[in-house]
C-alpha cells in the first residue's frame, strides 16, 4: 500500500512540475529519423542552428552534425568537417555562440593517429568567414587520464562535466571547475544532493547557474533506467537534493543528454522510449516509415515545454 501511496504522490508531483503529457513530447524533427542513433542536441539562442551527435547501431562511430534552418524548414544535416576517424560527440554551443564545446579521442596533435582517452575539446567560430576553427584542446586541469564527457558552461564560464574517477563517489560523477583569474581551477565533485555510489552523467547549468538537469541511473526513485533530475541552488548557493522530472518526462526506457531552451521554456533530451506495436502491412514503405518514425527504442531528440521555477 505504501509503495502505491508513494507512486502516486510522485505522479501528482510530476504532473504539478512538468504540466505535461505524453502527446507535449515530441521528436524534434522527421529530419533526423534518417539516422540510427541521434542524441547530445543544443540549438542556437535564435533557434536556426543546432547541433548534435550521429552514432552507428553500436556506437563505436559517432560524429557531430549541425541542422540550419532557413524561414520555417530545416535543412538537410551537414557534418561538421573537423570529424574525421576518430569519435566526435556531446556537442555545447557557449553562451555567447562563437565557441562550441564536444568530446573526442582524438590524439593531441597531427602526429600520430593513436587515439587517446576522451577529452573535452573546442572550436572557436571565426565571424568573419563563419567558419569552426582547428580543434582546441581544453587541456590541464579539466583534462586527465581519464575519461572527461559531456561539457555545459554557465554565462560566468564556469565548466561541468561527467568523469568516472577512482576518487568519485561511484561510477560516474558530475564535477565542477570554477572560472577565476583567465582559467579554470582543479575539477571538484559535486555533493552527495547530486552524485551517489551509481551513476550521475549528462549534466547541463543554466546560464546563470542556479539549476542543474541531469540523469541518475537506475534510481529508487526514479521510473526505470536513466532519468531526468533536476537540482537548484538554495539561499546559501549550494545544490539542493535534486528531484525526478517523473512522468511523462520520464519512462522505464533510458532519458538522457537535457538542454534546456531558458528563454522559450523548452526542454530538448534524448530517449530511447518505445511504442512499436504490431500490425498489418500493406507495402515494406509503409513498415519502415513506421518503425523509422516512431517511438522506436533507438536513440532520438525529444523535445517538450517545460517552466522551471527558479527558488
Amino acid at each position: 500500500m505504501k509503495q502505491i501511496i508513494l507512486l502516486l504522490a510522485l505522479i501528482l508531483f510530476s504532473n504539478l512540475l512538468s504540466g505535461q503529457s505524453e502527446n507535449d513530447i515530441t521528436t524534434f524533427s522527421k529530419k533526423l529519423d534518417q539516422f540510427y542513433n541521434v542524441r547530445d542536441f543544443c540549438i542556437s539562442k535564435n533557434g536556426n542552428e543546432a547541433y548534435f551527435t550521429i552514432q552507428s547501431p553500436s556506437a563505436e562511430i559517432s560524429k557531430i552534425v549541425t541542422l540550419k534552418k532557413e524561414g520555417n524548414q530545416w535543412l538537410e544535416p551537414k557534418l561538421l568537417p573537423f570529424c574525421d576517424e576518430f569519435m566526435y560527440l556531446e556537442p555545447f554551443l557557449y553562451p555567447d555562440q562563437n565557441r562550441l564545446f564536444f568530446v573526442s579521442d582524438r590524439p593531441l596533435d597531427d602526429t600520430t593517429k593513436q587515439k587517446k582517452d576522451f577529452d573535452i575539446w573546442y572550436v572557436d567560430k571565426d565571424t568573419k568567414n563563419n567558419s569552426w576553427s582547428k580543434p582546441k584542446n581544453l587541456g590541464k586541469p579539466v583534462n586527465s587520464s581519464l575519461d572527461e564527457f559531456y561539457p555545459t558552461v554557465s554565462s560566468n564560464n564556469n565548466l561541468y562535466f561527467t568523469m568516472a574517477s577512482p576518487d568519485g563517489l561511484g561510477k560516474d560523477d558530475i564535477y565542477f571547475c570554477e572560472w577565476k583569474l583567465g582559467a579554470y581551477q582543479p575539477p571538484v565533485i559535486l555533493n552527495e544532493n547530486i552524485n551517489s555510489d551509481g551513476y550521475e552523467f549528462n549534466a547541463f547549468v543554466s546560464k546563470n547557474e542556479d539549476f542543474l538537469l541531469f540523469t541518475k541511473y537506475n534510481t529508487a526513485d526514479g521510473q526505470g533506467s536513466g532519468d531526468l533530475y533536476i537540482s537548484k541552488k538554495d539561499k546559501n548557493n549550494n545544490w539542493a537534493k535534486a528531484t525526478n522530472l517523473g512522468l511523462p518526462i520520464n519512462t522505464k526506457y533510458m532519458e538522457y543528454c537535457p538542454f534546456y531552451d531558458e528563454e522559450n521554456q523548452k526542454l530538448y533530451f534524448t530517449s530511447k522510449r518505445k511504442n512499436l506495436k504490431p500490425q498489418e502491412f500493406k507495402t515494406v514503405l509503409d513498415f519502415t516509415n513506421y518503425v523509422k518514425e516512431s517511438k522506436n527504442g533507438l536513440s532520438k531528440i525529444y523535445v517538450t515545454t517545460l517552466k522551471i521555477l527558479k527558488n
